[in-house]
Formats: structure tokens, sequence, C-alpha cells
């Protein structure tokens, strides 16, 4: 009698096992709202190429930035195309390599680039100034963002979604 009640028990925990196998994938799927932004600037730049050095100002900087736009929060993000860095270098009068090489530096003009929130076009246009993650603003006047340095960008594409915010390109990389 002893060994049938251990033969149901281990079949009892073997079924508890596989059906928390089946569904495991499921829940995790479903806490999981679609690609973060991170993972759609990874996908637009593989079909583009426009984002190579965006990704690896992403990669360089505090490693912080990548676990914030691959996390639960909700941001918007603008986000420079390579032409933009390309312009950036040359008013700097510097290499991909230099720029890339300061972290702290890198950190503090990316987190420029990104706000709390998921903000559409329609409420970007709507807003005159908007507050960065490094804590300064970003002034936006007809789809034109200005920077505290009086330096504007263009918003060209907008409403790119991603699970966790949303994405806006602007074709010149702003500065705190």
């Amino acid at each position: 009698m002893k060994n049938f009640s251990m033969t149901k028990f281990v079949i009892a925990l073997l079924l508890v096992a596989f059906a928390v196998g089946m569904f495991a994938p499921t829940a995790q799927a479903a806490g999981k709202k679609g690609n973060t932004i991170v993972d759609i600037a990874l996908a637009a730049n593989a079909q583009t190429g426009e984002f190579s050095i965006l990704i690896a100002a992403l990669q360089a900087a505090d490693p912080a930035v990548i676990r914030t736009l691959s996390g639960r929060g909700q941001f918007t993000v603008f986000a420079p195309t390579d032409a933009a860095f390309g312009d950036l270098l040359a008013e700097l009068g510097v290499t991909a390599d230099q720029l890339l090489s300061d972290q702290k530096l890198l950190t503090r003009v990316l987190l420029y680039h990104v706000a709390f929130g998921r903000r559409d076009s329609a409420q970007v246009l709507a807003s005159d100034r908007i507050r960065t993650l490094n804590g300064g603003f970003l002034y936006q006047s007809g789809g034109v963002l200005t920077d505290a340095n009086g330096r504007t960008a263009n918003i060209i594409a907008v409403d790119i979604k991603a699970g966790n915010g949303i994405i806006h390109v602007i074709d010149r990389v702003v500065l705190p």
C-alpha cells in the first residue's frame, strides 16, 4: 500500500511539473508587451543601417542606459541617425572612437535623448518643453527640438512603437 501511495505521489508531481512547463512560456510571453526600445533600434539598424553609431553609443555608455531602455518603464526616445552622429563628429572634430571612449559623456548625451513616459507625436507636438532623463529640458516647437545650447534637431520620423515606449527619429544629436 505504501508503494502505491508513493507511486501516486510521483505521478502527481510529474503532472504538476509538466503543467508548469507547458504554461511557463505563455506566462513569460504575456509578461512581455512586445519588443523593447533596444529591440526596435537593433531591428531598425539591421534593416536600414541608419543607427549603427547610436547602437555603438548605447553599448559604450553606462550599462544602466540599456537596462533602462530594455526595462518595464515607459519612455520616449529621440533617436539620432548615423548622419546626425556624423555631423556631430565633424562639428566636434573627433572620431567615432574618441566619442565612444568617453562613457560618462555618452551616458549624459544619450539620457538627454530620452524622456519619461510614452509620448506619441501629438503629445510631443503639444509640449513646449520636455524633461529628459538626465534632468535637462528639450524645447519643442513645430516638430523642431532645441537643446540647452540652442542647437536644433528636426523630428523626421514619428511614432515607432515599442513595448516599453515610443521612438521618434531626429536628424541631429542634441547636447545637454
